[in-house]
């Protein structure tokens, strides 16, 4: 029997691609610990051992760009264009040389999340690709118009060549998937017991009181750090090693520590629309306050999909911004679905993919 080898390729845009393709990772190699991980991705390594345990080979490459954007919610739409059609220009030099590293490695499946040029790298070593995501770069180009419509169409065409996609929750439609599967929610789980978290950090307040503010990879240039002054009382969580020194902010900068860690002792987690931490926090129940979106089509979606199963609150930039965070003080709006939301999406794409492996006769359990 061969050892099954899976090419892992990460759209390089923030951290959460990273992170939620890491979860489903680590749960590949806890079921299949003889399962080779190739983590293709321009994510730094120290991000992606926050997740997986065991090795793997990190390949430093970007397929694809997202946005070029200076912070979480600032973007540059003219970088983003040159870029894209600088990828489109060199998009067969950019296959040709990983279809190469594919056939060296003998690389057997590729799992995707969610670089448009996957599929193409796929069928070019003649070998699976499947996706998963709950957007489309598409979705984002075509929503921008003008010069982005041609590029939207590229994309399109480029995922209707994926073999099969896993739907996580939160989605828009992603109609140029043929073959589509949903799943739930995926995500990281705390790895640190709550009172040791608590004790450590010295975070002495009851939970009601205790706030995550998470903005991501790339975080915000401008968080009102200001009107923590308002809540003496309270403690404020946050990994931006830049934030003001104040007596009730704590700056966790060892990168041993997700946001993840600290949820199930925070009573609500601050954040930019985003599905790694909407997914994190709604498997652990968690409500989530965040602020809405107009420039980023998959925003609707993930606020759609936090309002219908998490308790919450949504923000506009002008509240978040130059409001004086009186909202932490009003009740929470309760979830408008009742029934639970399925949080198996780590198990059922890695399952999928072990039994992909078994079937092929390229290991037996």
């Amino acid at each position: 029997m061969e050892r099954p080898i899976l090419y892992i390729a990460i759209t390089n845009h923030g951290f959460g691609h990273a992170t939620r393709m890491a979860s489903v990772a680590a749960t590949i190699q806890k079921l299949c610990p003889e399962v080779l991980l190739i983590m293709v991705t321009a994510a730094p390594r120290w991000l992606l051992d926050c997740y997986i345990d065991g090795d793997f080979i990190h390949r430093p490459r970007a397929f694809d760009l997202g946005v070029v954007q200076a912070d979480s919610l600032t973007m540059d739409r003219a970088a983003t264009l040159e870029k894209l059609l600088e990828i489109k220009k060199n998009q067969h030099s950019l296959i040709a040389g990983e279809v190469n590293f594919i056939r060296q490695n003998r690389v057997h499946m590729i799992l995707a999340d969610i670089p448009f040029l996957a599929s193409l790298i796929a069928k070019a070593a003649n070998i699976p690709c499947w996706s998963m995501s709950n957007f489309g770069w598409d979705l984002i180009y075509r929503d921008w118009g003008g010069e982005f419509l041609a590029i939207a169409d590229w994309i399109s065409d480029c995922y209707s060549q994926c073999d099969r996609l896993y739907r996580l929750p939160f989605h828009e439609p992603m109609s140029a998937f043929s073959n589509i599967i949903d799943v739930g929610l995926t995500g990281g789980s705390p790895r640190y017991n709550a009172d040791n978290l608590r004790s450590h950090w010295r975070i002495t307040v009851p939970v009601e009181k205790t706030i995550l503010l998470t903005f991501g990879g790339l975080g915000l240039q401008q968080i009102p750090y200001d009107n923590l002054h308002h809540f003496p009382d309270w403690q404020f969580i946050v990994f931006d090693g830049a934030a003001p020194d104040l007596p009730n902010l704590v700056k966790i900068t060892d990168r041993k520590y997700r946001p993840v860690d600290f949820m199930p002792i925070c009573g609500r987690v601050v954040s930019k629309p985003g599905y790694g931490t909407f997914a994190e926090a709604t498997r652990l129940q968690v409500p989530l306050v965040t602020v809405t979106r107009e420039d980023f089509a998959e925003a609707a979606f993930l606020i759609a999909g936090l309002a219908n199963y998490n308790q919450h609150q949504i923000l506009s930039p002008t509240e978040f911004f130059q409001g004086n965070w009186d909202f932490l003080r009003q009740p929470l709006l309760q979830p408008k679905l009742s029934q639970a939301i399925a949080k198996d999406g780590n198990e059922a794409i890695a399952s999928a993919v072990l039994e992909y492996f078994q079937v092929n006769s390229i290991y037996q359990r």
